[in-house]
């Protein structure tokens, strides 16, 4: 009998984090390395925990996710989000496994009319973009068997994310205001772990895609005044109160650093290459929402 596949996962309690422990708990024995275990702005410290519990496969779900934070410390956004990637993909690569990692939109600066391909140009925004766009350049410099998977608008049930920020406000609010002009694909993080453990099945059945950069988000689009309707729908219908939505530019809600207007990602390579699809982000939100109970 073969020994059972060993995953190790960087990263314990971000949302996408937690969903692949969900997902991949009967699929293979995870070595889970949270903050406690793990300083990803010590290199050293993250070839010597590679090494020490030798994985078959390695998957990235750590980030320094801070958007408007990251303009105020780039050291770290860059340590985190640049070197450890590059780091880790140095050793997957020297150990001959694969090595999964989660990008995001932000590479890009939103000014493209339709969806983002994985052939278009990078030119991100701000610091946490930059610094995401340099882990990327740092995985495919080290080579070897890869999967950047970019990704838009997560959420979940736990951390902080805008469904449950929704959740907290509606409620409370007669009128709130919300961004109408950035445009993307809610993405449940349970969506990008459900497709990530499919690749993993792919690639253990010895029918893998090509390896390299891939668009990974809910299908269809809307913007955040969208969503924030039809979570506003969802509370509605379990009978309680939900402000109304008014919709206001991006112009009138200023942060330190600024978001593309345009998220759109199209995903369409990863289902040709790999044989993996995403439901309609309406649909995955009501999946999530009835995990919630």
């Amino acid at each position: 009998m073969s020994a059972p596949l060993r995953i190790l996962i960087s990263g314990q309690h971000g949302q996408v984090s937690q969903a692949l422990q969900h997902s991949l708990k009967d699929l293979a024995e995870l070595i889970v390395l949270g903050r406690d275990q793990l300083d990803l702005s010590q290199p050293e410290a993250i070839r010597n925990a590679v090494r020490e519990h030798h994985p078959d496969l390695i998957i990235n779900a750590a980030a320094h996710t801070a958007v408007d934070r990251a303009e105020s410390e780039p050291d770290l956004a860059f340590a985190i989000n640049a070197t450890a990637p590059g780091v880790f993909a140095e050793e997957a690569a020297a150990l001959g496994i694969p090595f999964i990692h989660y990008s995001t939109d932000y590479v890009f600066d939103g000014r493209k009319e339709g969806a983002w391909t994985e052939t278009d140009t990078p030119n991100p925004l701000g610091v946490y973009g930059k610094s995401k766009l340099a882990g990327e350049q740092a995985i495919e410099k080290a080579g070897g068997q890869y999967l950047i998977l970019r990704t838009s608008w997560v959420y979940s049930l736990t951390g902080r994310n805008f469904l449950l920020t929704m959740q907290h406000l509606l409620p409370e609010r007669e009128k709130l205001t919300v961004v109408a002009d950035q445009i993307g694909a809610p993405t449940w993080a349970g969506t990008i772990a459900q497709s990530t453990r499919q690749l993993i099945e792919r690639w253990r059945e010895g029918k893998p895609g090509a390896w390299g950069v891939y668009h990974l988000t809910a299908s269809g689009e809307t913007s955040w005044a969208g969503f924030a309707e039809a979570i506003g729908e969802a509370l509605i219908k379990a009978g309680k109160p939900c402000a109304t939505i008014e919709p206001i530019p991006s112009s009138a809600y200023p942060t330190p650093a600024a978001r593309p207007l345009n998220s759109r990602l199209d995903c369409s390579r990863l289902q040709r290459e790999w044989g993996v699809s995403q439901p309609a982000w309406h649909v995955a939100l009501q999946e999530c929402l009835a995990q919630q109970g």
